[in-house]
């Protein structure tokens, strides 16, 4: 058996019908999307695939992605009991990785993210928060040009580290407009200002960490069957106790994906990618290991004959 490192996908990686192959397959997607629908008060059936505009907004799109990438996995699991090397998320794909080892119940974890979420966007109420990815730019130059912009009164901080070449900072979106051209006159092919109304990984989500903290004491169990991969150290851990603390942190901390790819990826010869295929692209910088995507039945089928 190969060894395999479980991935999951983050805040970005949503679109509608998402999901909708399992749902029209799978009489356990069905009962998952039923169950989330029940515990949260809202139709999950029509946030992934009927057109609307909680979608976009983050107590809404971070549960969707979550519950999409769970069915993934279960659906998975179902066929294969495999017992992966690590696992790993991507921002809100920590949380994802936390149930696939089982130190998170699935539907906890649904009403967790719908909490962070809104916890998220109540911290950037009255601030017109935003994030720009920058492509082609160098990590160092990102970080001197944050930081000298902070020592001239701007709010903006690198928040996630992609691959190379691809970093994404948040902060005041005025803040972020106004560095557009330096990032471009220091070798930046591209600074895109992202259509979100929140800034991630960034001390001003500050007031959010407390209360998530809260939420993560009374549902993460000590019970992990692997360890997990945090995105504020890219190092492992696999208590109850590190759970707590990193995910509080991991909300003003910048997402050390690349970092965490580059430390990991000779401890396997596979990544199983779950609910979407950011990470395919991304980790395709980062790494000669290959990443195996599961968005739709047939892709699942593809990794049963994978690991066959």
């Amino acid at each position: 058996m190969k060894k395999i490192a479980f991935i999951f996908p983050g805040q970005g990686s949503q679109s509608f019908g998402m999901g909708k192959d399992f749902f029209d397959n799978s009489d356990v997607a069905k009962e998952m999307i039923l169950s989330s629908s029940e515990k949260l008060g809202f139709d999950f059936e029509k946030l992934l695939f009927v057109e609307n505009d909680l979608l976009e907004q983050t107590m809404y799109t971070q549960p969707a992605i979550f519950l999409v990438s769970q069915i993934a996995h279960k659906l998975f699991e179902n066929e294969m009991s495999i017992k992966p090397v690590f696992a790993l998320g991507h921002s809100l794909g920590e949380f994802s990785a936390l149930c696939s080892v089982g130190a998170l119940d699935y539907l906890d974890g649904v009403e967790l993210v719908h909490k962070r979420g809104k916890l998220m966007s109540e911290a950037c109420e009255g601030v017109d928060a935003g994030m720009m990815a920058l492509i082609g730019l160098g990590d160092e130059k990102v970080e001197k040009i944050t930081e000298d912009a902070r020592k001239d009164g701007k709010e903006i901080w690198a928040a996630n580290y992609n691959s190379d070449g691809q970093i994404v900072v948040a902060g005041i979106k005025n803040d972020l407009a106004s560095l557009e051209d330096t990032f471009k006159k220091e070798g930046a092919k591209r600074a895109i200002l992202l259509n979100m109304s929140i800034a991630s990984h960034c001390p001003l989500l500050k007031s959010a960490s407390s209360p998530v903290e809260k939420i993560l004491q009374e549902v993460i169990k000590d019970e992990f069957i692997a360890p997990i991969i945090s995105n504020v150290t890219a190092k492992s851990y696999s208590t109850k106790d590190e759970a707590i603390s990193l995910l509080a942190k991991q909300l003003t901390k910048p997402v050390l994906y690349k970092q965490s790819i580059e430390n990991f990826s000779n401890d396997v010869e596979l990544f199983i990618e779950f609910g979407g295929n950011v990470l395919k692209g991304l980790n395709r910088r980062s790494t000669k290991v290959p990443t195996h995507s599961i968005t739709d039945m047939k892709t699942l089928a593809e990794a049963f004959e994978l690991l066959s």
